[in-house]
């Protein structure tokens, strides 16, 4: 086998392990993806999946990284080719509805998939938190930026900690999320 096939085999591979472990984690989140599970649903060997990535931390961090670049192919980049403005950014709002829409990943949006692994309260819908803290975020950009708010990623934080903390399951977590410094 040359050097090169070989390589092309091992990155063949690994995309295809990556593919996997993104829709189980767009639907089950992050700790449902494991090297024992994904050996097993791709009939591979745990010592071979193992070799591409060396741990479970590293198998899941290889998939979030995988997931942005698939976010980036299917919005970003697609978006960029428009005229800047505010055609860009119409351009890239619906593309980004329209990746969710069209259900890139079986689960649906990855990153709402997987920012929603914290022990939440089962009463939370996830989804909805994921785009309130999303919005926190943007709200914070816009007056900082547009209205030159100084304060404005001052009241983002404390926002996002007053919104996690009541999210939060116990009181042990609401403490420390009220705590934590973002």
């Amino acid at each position: 086998m040359s050097r090169t096939k070989g390589a092309r085999t091992v990155s063949g591979t690994r995309e295809l392990i990556l593919e996997h472990a993104m829709d189980i984690a767009s639907a089950e989140g992050l700790e449902g993806v494991t090297i024992g599970r994904l050996a097993t649903e791709l009939k591979m060997s745990k010592s071979g999946l193992f070799a591409h990535f060396g741990s479970k931390v590293e198998l899941q961090l290889a998939t979030v990284n995988a997931a942005r670049h698939v976010f980036e192919r299917e919005i970003v980049e697609y978006a960029f080719r428009s005229q800047e403005g505010l055609t860009r950014l119409m351009e890239m709002l619906e593309r980004w509805i329209g990746y969710i829409e069209r259900r890139v990943f079986r689960g649906g949006c990855f990153f709402a998939a997987a920012s929603a692994e914290f022990e939440l309260a089962a009463t939370v819908d996830a989804a909805q938190l994921a785009f309130e803290l999303h919005a926190m975020v943007q709200e914070a950009n816009w007056a900082h930026e547009l209205l030159e708010q100084a304060d404005a990623f001052q009241k983002a934080r404390k926002a996002i900690r007053d919104r996690l903390s009541h999210a939060a399951t116990s009181q042990k977590q609401k403490t420390f999320v009220r705590r934590k410094k973002i």
